[in-house]
Order: structure tokens, then C-alpha cells, then sequence
């Protein structure tokens, strides 16, 4: 039985709430997209580099703007810089990864069995009337998070925000990216529990009060951390955990679906963070390890570089993978 009066739960998506291999995902995604642009003229090239430079943005960036305006921005630059032109304008390009994403981005999952113990836990927790976020790391646009959902068994209506690269501007692990989601719920992190997988990108929102439950079914521990400080078990584990859970006493409502104010976020950020000087330092070290595996992702998108089995620690491995298996692909059509 937990000790705190949770007012609201967050959910991690990539193998918490969705029991799908990241590789694989990563694998299929890429390759769809890829096909998908080529076959309305882009150059595969110059497009692999454009989305790999827009992406390693989204993940380097830190506020100022939302990650959708960073990623395009860069997208379109990177796009000139290496044709000379930016061969469409940007609300065309915008329009055909709309295509995508409400359409062929569909089936990159449609082979997802979801994990029943999760479903059901989602469903107590409602049940007991604890509202539901989606704090998943912040790359994609809405239609593709509803779709991950709907392979999860899930709907976007069980929760009350989800994050996307629309609403977010900061990814994890940044305390930015945890302190918008608490200003959007108007809550302390004493007032939250973060469900996830991973223990960098997930347990961060533990230095700003939060309490953690990591589900371990797919268990992302790339710190070697020592899982009896937090709430752990399987998600068969968490499943009963949850069904031990009083009824929420006292729901946050009222919480923002959009981009949170930035004065908001930072006054959370100042309201929240209580670690040492020293606790200060070792995070800020986690975030250049993130921002260096971020640098890899270069490497992986041209086909070149570490191996799959050479996971970066944090945010990176959303596009460290999954790009190489375009080495086949050709302007042409597939080899």
C-alpha cells in the first residue's frame, strides 16, 4: 500500500504501457517514413539527413520553443542547405508526414499484442478515479502517440494530457520536460507517481518530488540503478499494486492539454527541485551523456557508426537505431 495520496498518474509509452521492442519499432518506423517521402519525391539522402538533424533538435533543445517549431525549422534548413532549395514548402511537407502518420504509420504496429496487465491497470486506476497522463518522450506528433496507444490497447480519452511534439519543448530526461507537466497539472511532484521503464529518462522526475513504480518487463537501466530505492515489479506486479490502491481522495482537474507557459514551467522547475549541489552535478553529467547520444544518431541515420547492441543512455536511442536498415533502400525502391 503506497504512504502518499497520489492526485495524479503519469504514464511512460515505450515499454511501460507498450510492449513493443524500441529496436524494432524504430526498425519499421524509419523504413515507412522513408518509403513514404520517396515516393512523393524526396531525395533519400538528403531526406535521412534532414530528419536526423531535426530530431537530434528536438532532443538537444531546452524551451524557447515547442519541439514540433524546432524540428521543422531545422527539417527545412538542413533540407536547403544540402539541395540548394528546400523542394517543398513547409506546409507541404507538413501535410505529407500528416498523410503518413494518419495513414501507413498505422500498420508499423498493427502486429502489437498489448500487455493485458497494463490495459487493466489503466482501467482500475480510472476506476478508482486517478486522472492519467501521458508523459511519453515528446518526438512525435498527436496522430502517431493515438496510434502507439491504440497498439497498447489503449485510447487517448483515458488520458488527460499526452505529451507531443506540438506541446512539449524539452524531452526527457530534462527537469524541463517534467516541471511543463507539472505546471500543466497545477501539482507538486509530491503529488505525482511516473510509471516507466527506463531510469534515466523516467526516474528524473523523482528529483522533483515525484514517486516511481518501474515496471520491469523491459527494463531500460542503462546507470546500473539500484532498483530497491524505487517501486518496482512486472507489470503483472503492478497490476495488483494498483488493485491495492485506495480511491484518489482528491483528482487534480483542470489540467492543460496545450503548451504550458514558460514562466509556468520555471516556477514549477524553482518549486520542485530540492537535490544537493552534488545531486545537481551528477545530473547535469547524465544530460551530456544524453546530448552526447544524440550526437550518435548521425552516425546511426547515415548507416555508419555504433552497432544497435551500442544503446546511447537517454533520449537518443529514439533514432540511434532503425535508420541503418535503410542501407537497402535505394531511390529507386528496395534492393
Amino acid at each position: 500500500m503506497s504512504e502518499r495520496k497520489y492526485r495524479a498518474i503519469c504514464f511512460d509509452l515505450d515499454g511501460t504501457l507498450l510492449p513493443q521492442e524500441l529496436e524494432d519499432f524504430l526498425g519499421r518506423y524509419f523504413k515507412a517514413l522513408a518509403v513514404s517521402m520517396v515516393k512523393q519525391g524526396a531525395p533519400l539522402d538528403e531526406f535521412k539527413a534532414s530528419l536526423n538533424a531535426g530530431t537530434k533538435a528536438m532532443i538537444g533543445h531546452d524551451g524557447g520553443a515547442t519541439n514540433c517549431q524546432v524540428y521543422w525549422q531545422t527539417f527545412m534548413s538542413t533540407m536547403e542547405s544540402l539541395t540548394g532549395q528546400t523542394l517543398k514548402p513547409q506546409d507541404e511537407w507538413v501535410e505529407l508526414f500528416t498523410h503518413f502518420y494518419e495513414n501507413e504509420f498505422g500498420l508499423v504496429g498493427a502486429d502489437v499484442v498489448p500487455d493485458e496487465n497494463m490495459v487493466g491497470a489503466v482501467r482500475a486506476l480510472a476506476e478508482k478515479g486517478y486522472p492519467l497522463m501521458l508523459t511519453t518522450m515528446p518526438l512525435f506528433p498527436p496522430q502517431a502517440v493515438e496510434w502507439r496507444l491504440k497498439w497498447a490497447g489503449l485510447d487517448a480519452g483515458q488520458f488527460e494530457r499526452l505529451t507531443t511534439y506540438e506541446n512539449s519543448t524539452s524531452s526527457k530526461p530534462k527537469l524541463t520536460y517534467y516541471a511543463e507537466n507539472l505546471a500543466a497539472m497545477g501539482l507538486c511532484g509530491q503529488d505525482v507517481l511516473m510509471v516507466g521503464n527506463n531510469t534515466v529518462e523516467d526516474l528524473a522526475f523523482m528529483k522533483l518530488g515525484a514517486d516511481a513504480y518501474v515496471v520491469t518487463d523491459h527494463l531500460l537501466d542503462p546507470v546500473g540503478f539500484d532498483l530497491s530505492q524505487v517501486k518496482h515489479g512486472s507489470a503483472a506486479d503492478f497490476l495488483e499494486w494498483v488493485n491495492q490502491l485506495p480511491m484518489c481522495e482528491n483528482p487534480v482537474s483542470g489540467v492543460q492539454t496545450g503548451v504550458v507557459d514558460a514562466a509556468a514551467t520555471v516556477a514549477a522547475l524553482e518549486a520542485n527541485l530540492s537535490v544537493s549541489a552534488e545531486e545537481l552535478a551528477r545530473m547535469e553529467g547524465e544530460e551530456r551523456r544524453a546530448r552526447s547520444a544524440a550526437d550518435d544518431i548521425g552516425d546511426a541515420i547515415s548507416g555508419a557508426g555504433s552497432s544497435s547492441a551500442e544503446k546511447p543512455q537517454a533520449g537518443g536511442e529514439y533514432v540511434h537505431v532503425g535508420m541503418d536498415q535503410l542501407d537497402g533502400f535505394t531511390q529507386e525502391g528496395e534492393r
